[in-house]
């Protein structure tokens, strides 16, 4: 996996049903599709870093509980919001 913009992360996360909440870090906390309430899955961005190295994608990839080709595609936009739902049931998410 190579590097990805920090912005297009962002972007993609919020545009996926993650909330995004300021602290030391950007912090996005996943929230369920039928209601809105937050949820277990989370992920964080660093303020200053302009692009993500492929080491920071595992551990986000990891955070969001997807494989790493999973996360490349829930960035990318094939993976969508309800297909994601799905894989975290599938893992025993409670989502």
């Amino acid at each position: 996996m190579a590097t990805r913009k920090t912005r297009d992360i962002e972007a993609a996360l919020k545009k996926k049903g993650f909330q995004r909440e300021e602290g030391d870090h950007s912090f996005f906390t996943y929230r369920r599709a039928s209601d809105s309430k937050k949820t277990s899955v989370f992920t964080k961005t660093s303020h200053g870093t302009a692009e993500v190295d492929s080491f920071l994608l595992g551990k986000m990839a990891k955070q969001c509980r997807l494989s790493q080709g999973d996360f490349s595609d829930l960035v990318e936009c094939p993976l969508d919001r309800a297909a994601y739902e799905a894989k975290l049931r599938e893992k025993g998410v409670d989502v």
